[in-house]
């Protein structure tokens, strides 16, 4: 009885050894597949399964996870999704999407930028590394649709720039938090 039992426990642990590889892969799976069909499209959750990918033990599921994860990140911050949290934390001073297109343009013409492949670091730290916030938030204060249609003075100007300037690194350095590592491949 006694060696049944242990031969049933036995193949009971081999068994369960390969149903959780099993189901490791199926988890990987669908990950991969909400990263092919969009169907997560949220810096947390894109962070989430980046987190996953980074730490795969398994050589296959690694390689498999860099084109849908590089092509999930450009998603993001081409549909607009990565402008919309973006100002979702920038709510008295909604964040300036011009910011986002100097700073793709910027990453898209930049040679290091093959070092990652994730699209919305790369922009975030173009924003940081150019000092984007703090140009864009001047343009943005001196426009005259700004104040009414009115002209400002340079102080009113500046005041309203300092504004900008504040609320929107707040949102960069916010979400830059969101990696303890950075996602580069060197």
């Amino acid at each position: 009885m006694s060696s049944s039992s242990s031969s049933r426990s036995g193949h009971h642990h081999r068994s369960h050894g390969s149903k959780r590889g099993k189901e490791a892969q199926r988890s990987v799976r669908r990950m991969i597949e909400s990263l092919q069909t969009h169907t997560v499209n949220t810096l947390t959750e894109l962070v989430r399964i980046e987190r996953v990918a980074a730490t795969c033990q398994d050589e296959n599921d690694a390689v498999a996870f860099q084109g849908p994860m590089t092509e999930a990140w450009n998603y993001y911050v081409s549909s607009n999704q990565f402008l919309t949290e973006l100002r979702g934390l920038t709510r008295s001073y909604p964040f300036c999407g011009d910011i986002l297109v100097d700073a793709q343009a910027r990453v898209r013409s930049d040679p290091q930028s093959n070092r990652s492949w994730n699209m919305a670091w790369l922009c975030l730290r173009k924003i940081v590394d150019d000092g984007l916030v703090g140009s864009y938030a001047r343009l943005e204060a001196a426009r005259l649709e700004m104040w009414g249609g009115r002209e400002p003075s340079v102080e009113e100007i500046d005041q309203l720039a300092r504004c900008f300037e504040y609320e929107w690194n707040a949102a960069v350095n916010t979400m830059l938090r969101h990696w303890s590592a950075t996602p580069t491949w060197y």
